[in-house]
């Protein structure tokens, strides 16, 4: 304890404002990577993307033939093309 009165805290001193300036810039990014950017967070990163989002072409398809505004052939026959292109796919690339 009389090293510490004597000498000073030493050079180590320096790692506290070193930790404090690594917190900050964490912080910093992930709300920029989340919050800032209207997202809610990472594990939303693709909210609203996918192929049955909201505003997906298919989850129309389905509100119309809800609302029936279609009937059921023409449903199936427009979700069948929409598939092979907005669809999912397997890992082969096979839908």
């Amino acid at each position: 304890m009389n090293t510490l009165a004597h000498e000073g805290p030493g050079p180590w001193i320096l790692l506290f404002p070193l930790i404090w300036a690594a917190v900050v810039v964490g912080v910093v990014t992930v709300l920029r990577r989340t919050v800032w950017r209207g997202r809610r967070g990472p594990w939303r990163a693709d909210a609203g993307r996918g192929p049955h989002s909201e505003s997906s072409p298919i989850a129309m398809l389905g509100r119309r033939f809800a609302s029936g505004e279609i009937d059921e052939e023409e449903y199936w026959r427009r979700l069948s093309v929409l598939d092979e292109q907005f669809g999912r796919t397997s890992k082969d690339g096979v839908a």
